[in-house]
């Protein structure tokens, strides 16, 4: 959404991590996605470096300009809430607790988010910003393991922040296959 939002034009090349391709494994050798490579040769391999990278090249909406704030939030998402979110995806493979408790656990920050969105439209105030961006992919996981559960949650304010967000122009520009 980052690259498309600061309008640089990329190819994009889906990649089956089962049968990573040999260009994959030459310019990032750890085979993770995404990865970005630059036209000089250097290659960005993580999702936020590569969003900051795009959006100091052209930041049209100033998605960077909650600076802190956001780089809190997505932290904490990042951290906390991704491990929660891993476990509560694949409670079959940590099976050291329930799907209910790594779910309990993965609330904390929803409810962080839950009480920001009560208060202003976005994360950070009423401008969608780098942290929206950052974070939404994430609800969108989160939300997508039991779909009947978060739409009858308490999370009323984020239930609603996911479905504009996934209503954009640009999140169908950026999702067509």
């Amino acid at each position: 959404m980052a690259i498309a939002n600061a309008g640089i034009p990329v190819e994009i090349r889906e990649v089956d991590l089962k049968n990573k391709p040999e260009q994959l494994l030459a310019i990032s050798p750890k085979g993770t996605v995404p990865v970005l490579q630059l036209a000089n040769g250097s290659v960005i391999e993580e999702s936020l470096d590569i969003m900051h990278w795009a959006l100091t090249q052209h930041d049209p909406q100033h998605w960077l300009r909650f600076g802190n704030e956001a780089d809190t939030l997505i932290k904490w998402n990042d951290g906390d809430f991704k491990y929660y979110l891993d476990r509560y995806k694949y409670a079959d493979r940590y099976p050291g607790f329930t799907k209910a408790h790594y779910r309990q656990q993965a609330k904390v920050f929803l409810t962080e988010l839950e009480a920001r969105l009560t208060a202003s439209r976005y994360l950070c105030g009423n401008d969608f910003c780098l942290a929206d961006a950052a974070i939404f992919p994430f609800i969108r996981q989160f939300a997508s393991v039991d779909k009947s559960w978060f739409s009858a949650s308490a999370f009323r304010a984020l239930n609603h922040w996911l479905k504009v967000i996934l209503a954009t122009e640009l999140f169908a520009l950026v999702m067509t296959k």
